[in-house]
């Protein structure tokens, strides 16, 4: 079939198909698979477009809801944490879109840049969960976790119960809240002032940018993954609905490019998404946080690869 926006012929079960499969595993480490998606998209499907980013968004919009809807179900949404990361985010993707129209129309200076975001994060995971290792150091929130899934966790009305967060205190100068008798205690405007500008770089990027402050929140503030994975999840999904809209509403003034998304392609890969996403949530907490780290950091750094012999021409 053939995407007149995106300018490329595809078969119609090969985005679902591809978006179920990415989305299964990313979404165990709050990440909805959109970054993931860009390099197929540009790489394999050929569509180089701007607007491959609004594309990505609309996958974003269709899938993640499904994943957000499971974590909250099984208690694990600290919402405090969540609404923090959208209010931040959401002027910095504002931003990003029109630095992506303006500025980074090439798609071989916009894969170096991509490059660069995934490197930096991805290499700064290795360098933590190899430093645990060699300690010998583990998260004890995420180790008790754990064994609660192993046992059963608490059985409640014939139903398996996972109880995992209390807020302890939320104001506007910290953020405090427990995951199995383990505090954890934030900065409101560290927190806030990071999701700007990850917001920015996401906005780029075509990913929300809830989608790169997992990895932030995990590496850089030492928060549990079995936690950050909703909150991010719900981030990348409001402020990719703000990500649609702008795209959208800027194309009239852009004739000359290809900005408004292929609503069409969006759709299957948020088709494909939604189901994947919701199995992977579902599945989350059958799988070690140190493998879920592992396999965040193993993406990031495999794409940022590809994008930079791309731009070298190799």
């Amino acid at each position: 079939m053939f995407f007149q926006t995106a300018g490329i012929e595809v078969a119609l079960w090969i985005p679902p198909l591809v978006a179920f499969m990415i989305s299964f595993f990313t979404s165990m480490g709050g990440v909805s698979g959109a970054f993931l998606l860009l390099p197929f998209q540009m790489s394999f499907l050929g569509y180089t477009n701007p607007s491959v980013s609004a594309t990505n968004q609309v996958f974003n919009v269709v899938a993640i809801p499904s994943g957000v809807y499971r974590y909250w179900r099984e208690g694990r949404m600290v919402w405090p944490l969540t609404w923090i990361v959208v209010f931040g985010t959401l002027p910095g993707v504002f931003i990003g879109a029109m630095v992506r129209v303006l500025y980074l129309p090439d798609p071989k200076h916009f894969k170096l840049f991509a490059a660069c975001v995934l490197l930096y994060i991805g290499f700064k995971m290795v360098a933590d969960l190899l430093k645990k290792t060699k300690t010998g150091t583990k998260n004890g929130s995420e180790s008790r976790f754990q064994e609660m899934v192993r046992s059963g966790g608490i059985k409640r009305s014939g139903a398996n119960v996972l109880p995992a967060t209390t807020v302890t205190h939320f104001n506007l100068k910290r953020l405090g809240f427990t995951f199995y008798s383990e505090t954890y205690d934030v900065s409101f405007w560290g927190i806030f002032l990071l999701s700007f500008i990850v917001g920015i770089v996401g906005g780029i990027y075509g990913i929300g940018g809830g989608s790169i402050i997992a990895p932030f929140f995990i590496t850089f503030f030492g928060l549990p993954v079995y936690i950050v994975a909703g909150a991010a999840l719900m981030g990348t999904f409001v402020t990719s609905v703000a990500g649609v809209a702008f795209y959208q509403a800027i194309a009239p003034f852009y004739p000359h490019l290809s900005v408004a998304p292929d609503w069409l392609l969006g759709i299957l890969f948020g088709t494909g998404g939604m189901a994947g996403m919701y199995l992977g949530a579902r599945c989350q907490k059958f799988v070690p946080a140190k493998a879920i780290k592992w396999m965040l950091a193993s993406v990031m750094v495999f794409t940022a690869a590809k994008y930079i012999l791309d731009f070298f021409g190799y």
